[in-house]
């Protein structure tokens, strides 16, 4: 009896120190300012940044000049047709032969031209077939060059829209590879 005294009185001191822990809430915190850091609202005033007059300024701050994202290529050829010219006559792909990668090139053509273009860009993918879209061309029937292929996929051509925030300056040029690939075959 003893004995069955001293472990129920052993288990609720057990219990009792147990059901005071709370694993989402700490006791202690040895650096609290890790743990719970000062959160900004976007447009609100801060001393955080202060504005060239002395006044508080915003939080949400307006980039810099000139600043370009992380992995951003400039294009140096503008959108319009002197630029397209341009980049028929001048542009080649900096992709070497050890680095252009025919089935990837394929893989991206399947997935964001061939609905238009058709898988052997005789331009007469899905959306011609089911008149979605008129006048796609065939390769075959246009004097193209990589460079006017990586212009039209960056900045888009009459009807198509530009795909440089789908595919990344790599990607293109794996495309335009496989265009010009495309249109030998035909």
């Amino acid at each position: 009896m003893k004995n069955l005294l001293k472990i129920i009185v052993i288990f609720g001191i057990i219990v009792s120190f147990i059901s005071c822990k709370n694993d989402l809430k700490p006791n202690y915190q040895y650096m609290p300012n890790m743990y719970e850091s000062v959160a900004y609202e976007t447009y609100s005033e801060s001393e955080a940044f202060n504005s060239p007059t002395g006044l508080k300024g915003k939080e949400g701050q307006l980039v810099p000049q000139g600043a370009i994202k992380r992995g951003f290529q400039p294009y140096d050829y503008p959108n319009t047709t002197e630029g397209y010219e341009l980049a028929k006559a001048n542009l080649k792909s900096p992709l070497d032969s050890l680095s252009l990668d025919m089935k990837h090139g394929q893989e991206l053509y399947e997935i964001y031209c061939a609905i238009c273009h058709g898988k052997a860009g005789a331009g007469n993918g899905k959306l011609v077939t089911q008149e979605k879209f008129l006048g796609v061309p065939n390769y075959k029937d246009r004097q193209i060059t990589e460079g006017s292929i990586f212009h039209v996929i960056t900045y888009g051509l009459n009807s198509m829209g530009s795909h440089a925030n789908q595919l990344d300056t790599n990607e293109r040029w794996q495309v335009a590879a496989y265009v010009e690939k495309l249109k030998s075959e035909l």
